[in-house]
């Protein structure tokens, strides 16, 4: 079938709405026609070095359309949030973990089926496309039923989307990962959608002290209004007002900018024995701290999807959301399809929280 995709012509180029062919769905994918998909951080960083030609985006949702025969998960008519996909047999996927799955890097961003084929051809000719299980930048994807999450159909599927990656990512990563008590004190490094759906659990888990570190004003103001209690200004004198803050360090800190001297900031931060979740794919390709920074009992985590089995935890946030106890639509920004351009310069910007495209 021909469907509209926003494709990346070359690294670093804006992306461009073409007319691709899409393949039907093998007997373990899913052909979803989306309602909706948002635009994530990780989207833009691909952008700048992925082989192209080829098709991003993985924060899509929208309604199943056909299904191969070996799928049982979902049928026709179902509305689902897409997520990761993982391979199922290794061991980290078979106890619980798909988001540390040993081919999850070959299976979500290789821009190929593990076959080596793709999906979507432009011109007759197969590109890179397959995404974080979706390359969801498209009018409809075929996705393997492991990155599909089944959701109900009260759900708003303009806004489901980002909770299979973001939202997922930053409320997982305290929840799932860091699981402070009651009483506790966070620093949590960014205040995009994953450091804002990271305050949001924070406040959820009972947090007493949430501190928000960013350099934008009006995205620390929006985190204060959503259960942050501290906003500090990054750059210069953030350390400093941090100390402030927990004079004897913060219990966790969670860094989403993927910066090595934003991180090395946030694990000094920490109090001795306190836990530092990695959640940022940024600009940095290295770490380091001192010594003293990490025999002090201070433990590292790298996070990957939040450390959640999405068919669970995906629906989990939904209901929170539901009951007004997750009220991340208050960041959503929402655009027309044609107006990727305009989504993805307010995203960069950092103008809008949550940048999401409808169709």
């Amino acid at each position: 079938m021909r469907v509209t995709a926003a494709v990346l012509d070359r690294p670093g180029e804006p992306l461009a709405l073409r007319d691709v062919e899409l393949g039907p769905p093998r007997p373990d994918e899913v052909l979803v026609r989306l309602s909706a998909v948002g635009i994530c951080a990780t989207d833009l960083e691909f952008a700048t070095f992925f082989e192209a030609p080829a098709v991003l985006g993985h924060e899509g949702a929208g309604i199943v359309e056909r299904v191969g025969d070996r799928v049982t998960s979902v049928a026709p008519g179902d509305h689902v949030a897409l997520s990761f996909t993982s391979c199922g047999r290794c061991r980290p996927c078979l106890t619980g973990s798909p988001g540390y799955c040993l081919r999850f890097d070959a299976l979500n961003f290789s821009g190929r089926r593990p076959d080596g084929s793709s999906a979507v051809s432009l011109g007759g000719t197969e590109i890179n496309a397959h995404f974080l299980g979706q390359s969801a930048f498209a009018d409809h994807v075929v996705a393997p039923e492991r990155a599909v999450v089944p959701i109900g159909k009260d759900a708003d599927l303009t806004l489901a989307g980002p909770f299979g990656c973001g939202f997922q990512t930053g409320a997982g990563g305290v929840l799932n990962v860091l699981r402070p008590s009651p009483g506790s004190s966070i620093a949590i490094f960014g205040a995009g959608s994953v450091g804002i759906a990271s305050v949001l659990a924070a406040a959820l888990s009972g947090c007493t002290t949430v501190a928000v570190v960013d350099l934008n004003a009006e995205r620390l103001a929006t985190a204060r209004s959503l259960g942050a209690t501290h906003g500090v200004t990054g750059g210069e004198g953030a350390a400093e007002e941090l100390r402030s803050i927990a004079p004897d360090g913060f219990d966790f800190v969670l860094e989403t900018t993927g910066r090595a001297d934003v991180l090395r900031t946030g694990v000094e931060a920490l109090a001795p024995l306190g836990h530092c979740g990695v959640i940022g794919v940024g600009p940095s390709a290295e770490m380091s701290f001192d010594w003293r920074s990490v025999l002090n009992g201070r433990t590292i985590t790298g996070i990957i999807g939040g450390g959640a089995i999405p068919q669970v935890f995906v629906p989990e946030l939904l209901r929170l959301h539901a009951a007004g106890r997750f009220p991340v639509h208050e960041i959503v920004a929402r655009f027309p399809f044609e107006r990727i351009g305009d989504a993805v310069d307010a995203a960069k910007s950092g103008t809008v929280g949550k940048a999401v495209l409808t169709f």
